[in-house]
C-alpha cells in the first residue's frame, strides 16, 4: 500500500483496520467506499481530505491535482456517506 502516493503510514493503517490491505483490494472497492469505511470506523478523524488523497492515490496524482469535477462528484458521495451515518442503521424490515 505504500507505493501509492499519499497513502502515509497511518492511513495505511486505517485501511488495514478496515479489512483492505493491498493495492489491489484498494482498487477492487474504489476511493468511495474505502473512504465510507474509514469514516464509519473514525467519523470525527476522516475528513473529505481523505476521500480525495484515496481518490488520487488510485490516480497516481497528489489529491490538489485532481480535476475539479472529480472533486465536486466525490463532495457529493461524502455528503450522502455523512448523511447516512447521521441517519444510522436502517431496518430492513419494515413491519419491525
Amino acid at each position: 500500500m505504500s507505493s501509492l502516493p499519499g497513502i502515509g503510514p497511518v492511513t495505511q493503517g486505517r485501511l488495514g483496520e478496515a479489512g483492505i490491505r493491498t493495492v489491489s483490494e484498494l482498487k477492487a472497492i474504489g476511493s468511495v467506499e474505502a473512504y465510507r469505511r474509514l469514516k464509519f470506523m473514525l467519523p470525527r478523524q476522516v475528513s473529505l481530505n481523505a476521500l480525495y488523497a484515496l481518490e488520487a492515490a488510485l490516480r497516481g496524482c497528489h489529491w490538489l491535482d485532481l480535476p475539479q469535477d472529480v472533486k465536486m462528484v466525490l463532495q457529493q458521495e461524502a455528503q450522502a456517506i455523512e448523511e447516512a451515518f447521521r441517519r444510522g442503521p436502517v431496518s430492513r424490515c419494515t413491519m419491525c
